[in-house]
């Protein structure tokens, strides 16, 4: 890795799905109303998917980290715990203001292209369909994450909810 950081291109990752597996919270979605806040405490006990662990560290060996989640942002002291606590290389993290219901394909493109205008943005790697077809769009290299389980309360929840 180039001891210059600044210059290293970025390897963006998500977080719910591609790295952390969601599959023992989605129980909070599937109640009307849904429980968010049991959704979102729950985060800490996701156990980590393989994939995602071992691309993130791979990527780390070229690229400076980015970690972009729809989660929102008073959840960032259990997200940065929960990435301590995997052992994954440190790197800035964009989490959607608390208020900010937009589905995740707009935040998330948002942020990709202010990061791709100083610096190479060499891959996203996300769970979601329709960020990465997004994300393709606007020439962003993507790898879609489908190595974990997605509920359709999920799917529901990024796209028209902008929950996560």
């Amino acid at each position: 890795m180039n001891d210059d950081r600044s210059k290293a291109p970025l390897a963006v990752f998500d977080l719910d799905n591609t790295l952390a597996d969601t599959a023992h919270r989605q129980r909070f979605l599937e109640r009307r109303p849904r429980d968010w806040d049991g959704f979102f405490s729950a985060a800490p006990q996701d156990p980590p998917l393989p994939e995602g662990i071992a691309l993130v560290k791979e990527s780390a060996r070229e690229c400076e980290i980015v970690y972009l989640t729809g989660r929102p942002e008073r959840c960032r002291r259990d997200t940065l715990d929960w990435l301590a606590a995997q052992e994954l290389p440190e790197g800035r993290v964009y989490m959607r203001r608390d208020a900010d219901r937009r589905p995740a394909r707009f935040t998330k493109l948002e942020i990709l292209r202010r990061l791709g205008r100083t610096r190479e943005v060499r891959v996203l790697v996300d769970d979601d369909e329709l960020v990465c077809e997004d994300a393709r769009r606007a020439g962003f290299t993507v790898v879609r994450a489908d190595w974990a389980a997605r509920s359709a309360e999920l799917k529901v929840a990024q796209e028209r909810e902008g929950r996560t």
